[in-house]
């Protein structure tokens, strides 16, 4: 695992320790990983979210649709 060094305002380092502190972190470390990954997670999803805005259209989901859905579930 790499590290990064950041440099943080005062107030911006006391919310940290406090977040970290209160939510049940082991390190501040912890927290800042979770944040970048809920971040990272966040950028995939709205990409996600694009490409599908930008395709065609697909099958209309409706009562049939789930009934096909559920029939395939089931293995029938």
């Amino acid at each position: 695992m790499s590290t990064i060094n950041i440099s943080l305002p005062d107030d911006l380092k006391h919310f940290v320790d406090r977040q970290a502190t209160e939510r049940g972190y082991g390190t501040r470390g912890e927290y800042v990983r979770e944040l970048i990954g809920h971040d990272q997670a966040r950028q995939i999803l709205r990409g996600l979210l694009l490409k599908g805005a930008l395709s065609a259209p697909g099958v209309p989901v409706n009562d049939d649709y789930f009934a096909a859905l559920r029939d395939r579930a089931q293995g029938r």
